[in-house]
């Protein structure tokens, strides 16, 4: 089977669509299915394509300078599936360039599924655009519903959409590196270089530095901590928009800048208490990152942390939306040296034992069945 995915972004762009897209690709590969991708150019990025591609122009997407979205190009994109027909077509971004395939997919007939990566809808509430966000969601309905399917990561979600009005709603479970992300990358040196000693607590942050993140909550939850652990440090792993004005009202904060690869996976396990304020994600792949890599984490009862907090032993889920909640837990894990300690090891082992065949086996399952259904 022969899968073309189309993405608005791909590493080496530093999100969480992106490596999902990029594990999804290597997956499908290792499955032994052949892969294409149709997305934005990236300027000053040299080519090294894993993949037959095609690579669209595109264009800065507002408050987001670091991300392109593709410009519609379907003359393009015709050439290229003459010569790399796909058997199945996923979309996962809704931008110009996804609609651009879901019409060119049409004409040859190929499915389409796509995936419900980004609560754009959300956002717009986040940079003063709240009034826009029916119309977004009327948008994102409108794509989907265009597909043969759409996947999404949990169970919450796929109600939630199929409630309103999006058809043909499926579960993709996601799932997580546990050899990548490991307590066995803990690095007291690293340690050393944010200003702790090896009892001291080091409280993180994993993700896009931006408003849509909640991030006040974040900053809340640790000024209340330091009333129990005054040595705590807040370590930010990733950067965005609102880098620069949190790093001027916090100067004590450590700023670690965007990681990949073997030093994200020294970051996530030189920390202690993993904090993720946000409510605008689809899952939250941070959180099963800090998970498996032995991290104790508060999160709210939503996206991965329902899926995988499911026993207080595992985390702190707190409900959705009760910031004193969160703050309350934030602090009570931070007192508690050994119930910390034993929620990062319990939830390691827990997303150990659900590991599995992995997301990209679930993912060309889906995709060949949703081709078989079409063929016949």
């Amino acid at each position: 089977m022969h899968v073309c995915l189309v993405t608005e972004t791909y590493p080496p762009e530093v999100n969480g669509v992106a490596l999902t897209l990029q594990t999804l690709a290597r997956g499908l590969r290792a499955h032994g299915h052949a892969v294409s991708l149709v997305r934005p150019r990236q300027p000053g990025v040299a080519a090294e394509a894993e993949f037959p591609e095609l690579l669209v122009p595109g264009a800065r997407l507002p408050r987001y300078p670091d991300l392109r979205f593709g410009l519609p190009s379907p003359g393009r994109v015709r050439a290229f599936w003459r010569q790399h027909r796909p058997d199945v077509v996923y979309a996962a971004t809704e931008g110009p360039l996804g609609w651009t395939c879901l019409r060119a997919a049409r004409e040859i007939g190929a499915p389409v599924a796509t995936g419900f990566h980004t609560r754009f809808d959300d956002y717009f509430g986040h940079y003063g655009l709240r009034l826009l966000t029916p119309l977004a969601f009327a948008w994102l309905r409108r794509f989907h519903n265009r597909a043969h399917a759409t996947y999404v990561p949990t169970r919450e979600l796929a109600d939630s959409l199929s409630a309103r009005g999006i058809r043909n709603v499926h579960l993709l479970q996601r799932s997580v590196d546990v050899r990548r992300f490991d307590p066995a990358w803990r690095d007291p040196a690293l340690r050393a270089r944010w200003g702790l000693a090896p009892d001291d607590l080091a409280v993180l942050y994993v993700g896009r530095i931006a408003p849509e993140k909640n991030l006040a909550l974040a900053v809340r939850a640790f000024r209340a901590l330091q009333a129990v652990r005054p040595e705590a440090r807040f370590v930010w792993v990733g950067d965005g928009p609102a880098r620069a004005r949190l790093a001027q009202d916090n100067p004590d904060f450590v700023f670690a800048g965007v990681q990949r690869g073997d030093e994200l996976a020294r970051h996530y396990a030189s920390g202690d208490l993993f904090v993720f304020p946000s409510l605008t994600e689809t899952f939250g792949n941070v959180t099963l990152e800090a998970m498996a890599s032995g991290v104790a984490t508060v999160a709210f009862d939503y996206g991965a942390a329902r899926e995988h907090i499911d026993r207080p032993e595992l985390g702190c889920a707190v409900a959705s939306g009760d910031e004193a909640a969160f703050v309350a837990a934030a602090v009570a894990l931070a007192a508690d040296d050994r119930r910390r300690r034993a929620i990062g090891a319990s939830a390691r082992a827990a997303l150990c034992r659900r590991e599995g065949a992995g997301v990209a086996a679930r993912f060309a399952d889906l995709l060949h069945d949703l081709h078989a259904r079409h063929a016949a």
